[in-house]
């Protein structure tokens, strides 16, 4: 089925510089076995066209069931020189939540909500 990150994991995000730095949590080993096989680098770079220019790097922190991006060239020459108004990566994790996957409806919190 598809759904949305939100409804399966959390993230965190921040930015240093022209690059934005967002970490991906899977609730359960489970969830995080499909995050490694859906949320590729290059989906992530395809999520954030438009806002990050640059390469996209996907590092796996398989002890704490998270997938760590780095998105570079990714806040118009980072906070000193962007029009944005403190947007800047904050937002990213926000962002990335609202990408749509493949997931299996077994999973942990998706049958939780089928049971309510």
């Amino acid at each position: 089925m598809k759904t949305r990150l939100n409804r399966i994991a959390h993230a965190r995000s921040g930015d240093k510089g022209d690059r934005a730095d967002i970490g991906l949590f899977a609730y359960d080993a489970q969830t995080y076995d499909v995050l490694k096989r859906e949320v590729t680098a290059e989906r992530v770079a395809a999520h954030f066209r438009g806002v990050a220019t640059g390469k996209v790097e996907r590092y796996e922190l398989d002890n704490i069931w998270a997938l760590k991006f780095v998105l570079n060239a990714a806040l118009q020459g980072g906070g000193s020189r962007s029009l944005r108004i403190d947007n800047l990566g904050k937002t990213m994790g926000a962002a990335l939540l609202r990408m749509e996957i493949e997931a299996p409806d077994s999973l942990p919190r998706l049958g939780a909500e089928k049971r309510r």
